[in-house]
């Protein structure tokens, strides 16, 4: 994949960064509002693929390798998977606990541990989604040599 013409490409880059924006928004604020991790990383995942869309797949070549969206989704997930047990390693006795001191509602720092779920799940999403893209851009290459 090549890429596409300029005014595509200087477009991208104004609004790229803008819903990367958002979907760090729509994350931290997912114990708040509508949406929350699943939503906000698909947001992301999202302008990572328009750029790839734009500029062609050799554009992001760090997340092309083994090492790149994989393993962010690797070291997402084990994070999840350890604030769920952390609750049984304080104390509590409960998976999924929410263990951390809650402040006052409405406020963003009011849910204890749900933000950091919010957090690792969008980040285990949005390195998902775009590990299945890029899987299927190879896939795409492949058949057409």
């Amino acid at each position: 994949m090549k890429g596409m013409t300029v005014i595509v490409k200087k477009t991208t880059q104004l609004i790229a960064g803008m819903i990367f924006l958002y979907g760090l928004y729509v994350i931290v604020h997912g114990h708040l509002t509508p949406g929350g991790g699943f939503a906000g990383g698909v947001i992301l995942a999202g302008s990572f693929i328009l750029l790839i869309l734009a500029y062609g797949s050799d554009y992001l070549k760090l997340l092309q390798e083994e090492s790149g969206s994989t393993l962010m989704e690797n070291i997402a997930i084990f994070i999840v998977l350890f604030l769920a047990l952390s609750g049984l390693l304080i104390g509590t006795r409960v998976f999924f606990s929410n263990w951390l001191p809650k402040g006052t509602v409405g406020e963003l720092v009011s849910a204890g541990i749900l933000p950091l779920y919010n957090i690792f799940v969008g980040i285990e999403v949005a390195a998902s989604i775009l590990t299945i893209f890029l899987a299927l851009i190879i896939f795409k290459e492949e058949i057409s040599k």
